[in-house]
């Protein structure tokens, strides 16, 4: 997803870093599968960044450049961007693919919180 310089709350991971930052996490994660010539990315990083400040420290939000990532892409069998994976104790337990407004963004993602308590 595309990332404003230094202002965005979201991290980028990468292949080599999706293991520690993702499957290591200790509370819930949503990953965002962009590409750069996905237009419905741009929308949803918006959104995707103002979620990440409402959801605060129970829900980190990463995105992941399918393009310069192509190996953790395969492995979650990416095929549409944008896709969401929300991940809980290094397992999928989430997805939405195509671009969805904020609100059922933020449903979506309170769901996986409980019984969470970070």
């Amino acid at each position: 997803m595309p990332q404003e310089t230094g202002t965005s709350p979201l991290t980028a991971v990468t292949d080599a870093s999706f293991a520690a930052t993702v499957l290591a996490a200790d509370r819930p994660v949503v990953v965002d599968f962009w590409a750069e010539w996905c237009p419905p990315c741009v929308a949803v990083s918006r959104s995707l960044a103002e979620l990440a400040v409402e959801f605060g420290d129970r829900l980190r939000i990463v995105t992941l450049n399918t393009d310069e990532n192509p190996a953790t892409t395969r492995a979650y069998r990416v095929m549409s961007m944008p896709t969401l994976l929300v991940f809980r104790g290094g397992e999928v337990v989430g997805s939405t693919v195509g671009a969805r407004p904020k609100s059922n963004l933020r449903l979506s993602f309170a769901r996986h919180l409980e019984p969470w308590r970070p």
